[in-house]
């Protein structure tokens, strides 16, 4: 492996001359940057639905913090809202839409891509 003294994203890695040089970020979802979208959506991927407090506590941040981070999964369609009541208590869950699981599971193949390019 070949690293640059100054590092960019670019430079990183260089492979060998007889691979075709292609950029490794290049199929990464930019909505999935996000550590928080990321343990948001690998609990939707394994949960039929997560409620708002069971979410919270999973990806350990605030209720603005969790708020602001689902609004933008849901306003890329990756999931899906349903509000109702226990009693007379508000309760909100999400899972995930086919549309999310689709990007997310071609986001996590990117990452394992990128990953095996580096071995």
């Amino acid at each position: 492996m070949v690293y640059a003294l100054n590092p960019t994203p670019s430079t990183l890695y260089l492979p060998p001359q007889n691979k075709q040089m292609k950029n490794p970020i290049e199929n990464l979802n930019k909505v999935f940057d996000s550590r928080i979208r990321l343990g948001i959506m690998s609990s939707l991927m394994v949960n039929e639905e997560v409620n708002f407090n069971q979410l919270k506590e999973i990806v350990e941040v605030t209720d603005g913090n969790l708020a602001s981070h689902l609004k933008t999964l849901e306003e890329n369609g990756y999931i899906k809202v349903q509000k109702g009541f226990i009693g007379r208590k508000t309760n909100t869950t999400y899972s995930v839409t086919r549309a999310g699981e689709k990007a997310f599971k071609s986001h996590l193949d990117a990452l394992e891509e990128m990953i095996r390019s580096l071995e």
